[in-house]
């Protein structure tokens, strides 16, 4: 059931944090409802959770219009310039941001957002994000857009068969947000959230511990 997973999941926050003397409640847990169901939404909605991480704006439209306005939707998704605009419009925060062309879109809009900028961490190829090298540069240039607030980084690691692996990347974008002065820190999911938010994670994203396996 729903219900234990998700108290499962608050223990081993809890436990987590703990173990390198932070507040649980600093962390904040991302519902991530992709393909998942309005109902199966509105479950999570009734156990408490109000932070929901939808990837592609076409199919959360009727999430965000059909459950409740107090709900927190979170853009986690690969995010195509033309489809920014429209993005602003149904999410408070967007975790993907690696080009000028999304803020100009967002810029054009009536919408302000949180932003965070998202890092390809371990410079894959095959990854959306920027790299660590052009941070400084992009950080910069994102400060002239007034409708996009920056509050900190994002990754997707790579795929490790151990959470363990992950350590050393998810401490890599804690030390860079920590140069750039942002707070916000996004990494961490079903598989690895609790070596995440030892490093420092600030929001954790998860999906599969929480509504199960999809169909």
């Amino acid at each position: 059931m729903m219900q234990d997973r998700l108290r499962e999941i608050q223990a081993r926050m809890c436990q987590a944090a703990e173990s390198v003397g932070r507040d649980p409640a600093s962390v904040t847990l991302i519902a991530v409802s992709k393909t998942r169901s309005i109902p199966e939404l509105q479950a999570a909605y009734d156990l408490g959770l109000r932070h929901f991480g939808e990837s592609k704006v076409q199919e959360a439209i009727p999430k965000v219009e059909a459950l409740p306005t107090d709900i927190t939707w979170h853009f986690i998704g690969h995010l195509q310039s033309n489809k920014a605009r429209k993005c602003a419009e149904y999410f408070s925060v967007i975790h993907s941001l690696s080009s000028e062309g999304q803020l100009k879109e967002i810029e054009k809009g009536s919408n302000a957002v949180d932003g965070l900028i998202e890092i390809n961490i371990a410079q894959e190829p095959q990854k959306s994000g920027i790299l660590p090298s052009d941070l400084d540069q992009f950080g910069t240039s994102a400060l002239q857009y007034k409708r996009t607030q920056i509050r900190g980084l994002m990754t997707i690691g790579p795929q490790v068969d151990n959470p363990e692996e992950m350590r050393p990347w998810f401490r890599t974008l804690a030390n860079l947000s920590a140069s750039v002065g942002s707070g916000w820190k996004s990494m961490g999911m079903s598989s690895d959230f609790e070596v995440a938010i030892q490093e420092g994670a600030s929001h954790i994203r998860v999906g599969t511990a929480l509504f199960g396996e999809r169909v």
